[in-house]
């Protein structure tokens, strides 16, 4: 199949949607389909150059909506050539261009919302809500509505998703989601990271790595540390991540003031070996996230044999729970606490038998085969609906 990704960005601080496409791109390049990406980055945009796939960056684009004038007559004038294509995120311009264009032409377009009509974003807000409520009707809501699939990386999602707003119309399907596995432990990338961090050797480390945000669950995190920083003097928080709203500088004046701040490492964004040498020194993985949709380095952290402490916003934390792979919370201070101590105080043949159930977890659920696989299955499915043709639809809602 000739396959055709579209996303607001490729920008690896982007986090999971471009990591997905990263790796189910070069995955399916390798079975034999051809798999190109459109993108609203300036051309001139540093992480272009090492994205494995044939990249088009149409940008610059303008404001935080990204509105480019280039999106629509390309895709008018390329879209012909690709089996479906694929609308990785909304509530940016690439979603609507997409709509715009496709929705005339004989080609099938599929949307991941990747977790962005989540309802904790109307509740926690409200007033951005009230201007995407504005907004829906006439331009997501039709997104979703002429789309030949609707495509949710977890059950949960998918019944949050009818949650925020009133008009709903989707042809829904949960299909898998996953990474790469891991690389093999590696003594000299562990010593690495450790060497960066000397403070870290040692220690028993629990790791988040994620973006430094507040639907991430970074300040009760702290809080929750502090709670129990007496049941083992050697347990160390790492905090890993990009921070682009500027965040940690409050949440270090939070650990300050709660007379643990050296007990907490701040790395910024890891990458390559450095992010593989702090899952490996690692000896458990936290995110008690407000709202995660998959959760890509909760997927690493199961492949490299951590044992998952995971709030129940969290939307894989069902099959978490399930396999016995880590344990589940709710997102509160109170409920980090409670998974915090039940691991701290868990007894070693038992934590021993956790780390196995997480990577069998991992190898069972959430690899980026699977995701591949299932992914073709449903473009496949779609690709023989109607002969190829998508359903015109009228201008109204």
């Amino acid at each position: 199949m000739k396959i055709l990704h579209l996303l607001s960005t490729i920008d690896p601080r982007a986090g999971g949607p471009t990591e997905g496409v990263r790796q189910s791109g070069v995955d399916m390049t390798s079975m034999g389909h051809e798999v190109e990406v459109v993108t609203l980055d300036d051309p001139a945009a540093p992480w272009l150059a090492a994205f494995p796939l044939t990249v088009h960056a149409l940008g610059p684009s303008r404001g935080n909506y990204g509105l480019t004038p280039h999106l629509v007559p390309w895709l008018k004038s390329h879209a012909t050539r690709f089996d479906a294509v694929i609308v990785n995120g909304l509530w940016q311009y690439h979603s609507y261009g997409a709509w715009k264009a496709l929705r005339e032409l004989d080609v099938p377009y599929y949307v991941f919302p990747h977790g962005m009509l989540d309802p904790w974003f109307r509740r926690t807000y409200p007033l951005k809500h009230l201007k995407k409520s504005l907004y829906w009707p006439w331009a997501e809501y039709r997104v979703l509505r002429d789309a030949r699939r609707v495509l949710f990386t977890a059950e949960e999602e998918r019944v949050l998703a009818r949650q925020s707003f009133r008009l709903y119309r989707a042809n829904e399907e949960v299909v898998a989601f996953g990474t790469n596995p891991p690389p093999a432990f590696s003594a000299p990338v562990r010593d690495a990271f450790l060497a960066a961090y000397p403070g870290l050797d040692g220690k028993r480390l629990l790791l988040f790595l994620g973006r430094i945000h507040e639907k991430k669950g970074c300040d009760l995190l702290v809080k929750a540390f502090a709670e129990i920083r007496d049941i083992d003097p050697s347990a160390h928080l790492v905090m890993a991540g990009p921070d682009s709203g500027e965040w940690t500088p409050t949440l270090q004046r939070l650990a300050g003031e709660l007379g643990i701040a050296d007990r907490i490492t701040w790395t910024g964004m890891l990458l390559g070996d450095m992010k593989w040498g702090a899952f490996q020194a690692s000896d458990a993985f936290i995110l008690p996230s407000h709202q995660e949709n998959f959760g890509i380095a909760v997927a690493e952290a199961l492949g490299c044999g951590l044992p998952a402490l995971i709030s129940d916003k969290v939307n894989i934390w069902r099959e978490v729970e399930a396999d016995g792979a880590g344990f589940v919370a709710s997102d509160t201070v109170a409920g980090t606490v409670a998974s915090l101590r039940h691991w701290l105080e868990l007894e070693p043949s038992l934590a021993a038998a956790m780390r196995t159930q997480a990577r069998q977890t991992f190898h069972r659920r959430f690899t980026v085969e699977a995701m591949s696989k299932d992914l073709l299955r449903v473009l496949q499915a779609g690709a023989r609906e109607g002969g190829g043709t998508v359903e015109k639809r009228p201008l109204t809602a």
